[in-house]
């Protein structure tokens, strides 16, 4: 039973270290200029990705490429509908039209890209080059590119979100710069707390292929399901933690920012895979969750481009029933 105890202690870690976490890259965004949105897809959403990259890793160096890649998809899928449960807690507007921005707009876009490549490299012919398929390099070429853009159509827009009454601008807070805290500072203590974050990615990564072993219940289940769910709770905390402070283009950039990277994961874990190209291993479950989590993205920007200005919209009504709807469809497949 460590398998579960295991998971359990690793969950209790992530969701206690997530709220400072998130102060600290709130006050980091204003210090350095960078933005919450990109704050939240570069340094929130890198980090608290490092779970599910080690998990990922782990599945994928022990030759399970299901576990390895539903982990990923799994996670990308549950953090995009933790945008409508924040809708759900945040009760002065639609989180979409109060957060609305370029680069926010942008990223479920980047993202769908990213996951087309994992699609169509699964359904063609396995390939490699040095033991890589050469999708794995077009991910990531396709993720640099998106940063690099973000950041041109934040300080560069070639159009602008109209602003209303709910619309919450990106703007530094004043507090931040008390002086009482230097940036080195802040920034040793955001590369400590992503040492333990990442630390805690191996723990899951071992109790969940243990706990494969133990119940043979399959890999790309538990991938999704279980370890998937528990390696993005940091994403959860930090983003209803954003949303209690106000820092909306936080919350949302964290959580977009977090599904890019872990696009990321299916180029590491094929690197990590050594018995061919890990998309040439995709079963039934992986094309779900791929097509699930383009589905679930597109929602999200459709909700970006509808701004509906109040309620839960019609974009998190669908996020949650998406949702449903596949993990149903996981657990029919076995």
């Amino acid at each position: 039973m460590w398998d579960v105890a295991g998971l359990g202690a690793a969950a209790l870690l992530l969701v206690v270290g997530a709220g400072p976490f998130t102060r600290l890259v709130d006050r980091l965004a204003d210090r350095t200029g960078m933005g919450e949105t990109l704050a939240g897809i570069i340094l929130i959403g890198a980090v608290t990705s490092l779970p599910g990259l080690i998990t990922s890793l782990v599945g994928a160096a022990g030759g399970d490429a299901a576990f390895a890649m539903n982990n990923a998809l799994g996670g990308i899928a549950v953090q995009t509908v933790f945008i409508a449960l924040a809708d759900v807690f945040y009760r002065r507007a639609n989180l979409e039209h109060a957060a609305a921005s370029l680069p926010n707009l942008l990223a479920p876009v980047g993202l769908c890209i990213m996951l087309s490549v994992a699609l169509v490299a699964g359904a063609g012919p396995p390939m490699s080059v040095l033991g890589v398929h050469p999708a794995s390099l077009l991910i990531i070429g396709c993720y640099w590119y998106w940063l690099r853009l973000s950041r041109k159509v934040r300080s560069a827009p070639m159009w602008l979100v109209k602003q209303t009454r709910s619309t919450r601008e990106d703007v530094p807070d004043p507090a931040s710069f008390d002086g009482r805290e230097s940036l080195a500072w802040m920034w040793t203590r955001f590369a400590g707390l992503a040492v333990v974050v990442a630390a805690t990615g191996y723990v899951v990564g071992e109790a969940g292929l243990s706990l494969v072993e133990r119940t043979g219940m399959s890999s790309g289940l538990v991938g999704a399901l279980v370890t998937g769910v528990v390696t993005s709770l940091p994403e959860l905390v930090t983003v209803l933690y954003a949303i209690r402070i106000r820092a909306l283009h936080l919350a949302l950039g964290d959580i977009v920012g977090g599904n890019g990277f872990d696009v990321l994961f299916l180029s590491a874990s094929d690197v990590a895979y050594r018995e061919g190209p890990i998309y040439a291993a995709m079963d039934a479950k992986v094309f779900l969750f791929l097509g699930l989590g383009i589905g679930l993205n597109l929602l999200v920007a459709a909700g970006l481009i509808r701004r509906q200005e109040s309620g839960i919209g019609f974009e998190g009504i669908a996020l949650f029933a998406f949702y449903a709807a596949g993990a149903a469809m996981l657990i029919g497949l076995g």
